[in-house]
């Protein structure tokens, strides 16, 4: 088809183009306000009646002035997640010499990074720690006793980083590893001792205070620590380099929470006569700095607050404790409470759910039982220091009257594999599962067949920690699949008095960046049916040194 030629436009055209370019002249009407100009209205003006303008250069970037660096081996763990380096700088080649080193500093203003270290043993050791002055024999190669003559085990960059603090080791005194071969200690020989950053720490090591000093405790007082090693940059130009790139510490008290996990509780009988004689405060005035200095604290409380409760009778089977015993839990700092025990109906569900108004006009949460089945399963979420922990619980030792339904309140009854549903489901969503039990009721170091059967379901569906409440006797521990498994802690707050009963274990359990690294045993002798205090070095020994018998670490 041929073009069509301008001359041959015809009149009505022409008349509508004049229309259309007196409109253009006159002024615009206002755009609304959601208008949209779009680039078809420009393609109506003709080419030739834009004026073109030159394009203005833009301005030659100002160069940066690049210097190599070099990162010494004893820093290189602090960028094991990974090196992002300014544009100011780039890696030396290697073997060729840098413009800046970083590397230990010894002068605190020039530091850039605080590393902490930990001196560790495998978890059933009994030595609790050591002196600065001993640690420092063991690096000249003149251990104490506590050694038992062995090496100290830890990295080349471990060792390397140390020297800056603790000078060069004596031949043999040191013995380097791999860092895999440390993350997953043998128990195959005690004692055995090792030094590793804090934040590689694994709950199968042991962490030993040296002077009394344990990283695992927020307040510790780093000044005085021996195992602090501090990094910086070295070279003529280092004050002027930009330090976002490099990670401060590798342990951050924000990024802690201590989670204290206990055993019974039944403010009854006994322990209820010494409350109304000694004052309500009276069970937690030697151990309650334990409980009150945790993030987490949680109370196994097994008997409901009853208004009607009747003067402590020893040889009721009926529990339940006055109103006014609530007082006990909040001095002793509890923050979760777990609802899991089988004498919280003993008086019916009424003091059950008067029990559940007081908890919630506390501000406490709690987990186990509920107003019904459906609440009684719910998992118990919390976030604290930036870590996401969920707690579950169950019961199934019953008695059965004491279960939730559907429609009544009570304890949970055990679901196992709505349980380990649960728990995957909420290491999925970024959580660290607690899950407890109030299981068979055995006054033995060993734990029941079913509670070990029981309580392997959860640490297989992914649970971190696994921990008995019902235990009157402290009992073994385990490790298998991944969880700390603790079957039963003991009493915390009863009456009961005897060899074994009157034993108490508390754990403290540590979790570092969402991560569970460390479990601090706490142990105390029950006295005068209500109070335990802490043991003395020897009735500690000795009690760990059942619990990890039984637990078939020691011989």
């Amino acid at each position: 088809m041929k073009p069509v030629m301008a001359a041959q436009t015809s009149p009505r055209l022409f008349a509508l183009l004049f229309i259309l370019i007196l409109a253009a002249c006159s002024p615009a009407a206002p755009l609304p306000t959601r208008a949209v100009v779009t680039p078809t209205l420009a393609a109506t003006i003709p080419s030739s009646t834009a004026t073109a303008m030159p394009a203005t250069p833009a301005p030659d970037p100002t160069p940066v002035p690049e210097r190599t660096l070099h990162i010494a081996d004893a820093a290189l763990p602090l960028f094991d997640g990974g090196l992002n380096l300014p544009p100011e700088l780039k890696m030396a080649a290697p073997g060729q010499p840098s413009d800046l080193l970083f590397a230990p500093v010894s002068a605190d203003s020039s530091a850039l990074a605080t590393w902490v270290y930990a001196l560790v043993a495998p978890f059933p050791t009994i030595t609790d720690g050591v002196t600065s002055s001993e640690l420092r024999a063991a690096w000249r190669g003149r251990p104490p006793a506590a050694f038992a003559g062995q090496p100290l085990r830890m990295t080349l960059a471990t060792r390397a980083a140390l020297v800056s603090v603790l000078g060069e080791p004596a031949a043999g005194a040191v013995q380097e590893m791999m860092p895999e071969a440390l993350r997953y200690p043998s128990w195959d020989k005690l004692p055995s001792w090792a030094i590793v950053p804090f934040d590689t720490l694994e709950p199968r090591w042991k962490v030993l205070a040296i002077d009394g000093i344990s990283p695992l405790h927020k307040d510790a007082n780093l000044e005085r620590y021996p195992l602090v090693v501090r990094f910086g940059l070295q070279g003529p130009e280092a004050k002027n380099m930009p330090t976002g790139w490099v990670p401060t510490t590798n342990r951050d008290p924000d990024k802690m929470t201590v989670l204290v996990l206990t055993g019974v509780t039944a403010l009854a009988r006994g322990t209820a006569e010494r409350m109304d004689a000694e004052g309500i405060t009276y069970p937690a005035q030697k151990i309650g700095s334990w409980l009150r200095d945790a993030d987490l604290t949680h109370v196994s409380n097994e008997v409901s607050f009853y208004a009607d409760c009747p003067a402590p009778e020893r040889r009721d089977p009926r529990f339940c404790s006055r109103p006014t015993y609530i007082g006990l839990l909040r001095d002793a700092g509890a923050d979760v409470i777990e609802l899991t025990g089988n004498h919280l109906l003993d008086w019916g569900p009424q003091p059950f759910l008067d029990t559940l108004r007081a908890y919630q006009q506390e501000g406490w949460g709690v987990y186990g039982g509920g107003i019904d089945l459906a609440a009684a399963r719910a998992p118990l979420l919390v976030e604290d220091h930036g870590n996401r922990i969920a707690f579950l619980g169950c019961n199934p030792a019953g008695p059965g009257t004491d279960w939730a339904t559907k429609d009544t309140p009570g304890t949970a009854p055990c679901d196992y594999p709505a349980m380990a549903a649960e728990i995957k489901r909420l290491r999925g969503q970024g959580y660290l599962v607690v899950v407890t039990f109030q299981h068979i009721e055995v006054c033995t170091l060993e734990p029941h067949l079913a509670q070990k059967a029981d309580f392997q379901k959860a640490a297989l569906a992914g649970a971190a920690i696994v921990s008995g409440s019902q235990a009157h006797c402290p009992q073994a521990m385990s490790f298998a699949d991944g969880a700390f498994t603790h079957y039963g802690l003991g009493n915390l707050f009863f009456d009961q008095t005897d060899m074994f009963a009157s034993r108490v274990m508390i754990d403290r359990h540590v979790i570092y960046n969402g991560v569970h690294v460390s479990t601090e045993l706490l142990t105390a002798q029950l006295e005068d049916r209500a109070q335990p205090r802490p043991m003395t070095a020897k009735e500690r020994a000795r009690l760990l040194e059942d619990v990890f018998r039984a637990s078939g670490w020691i011989r």
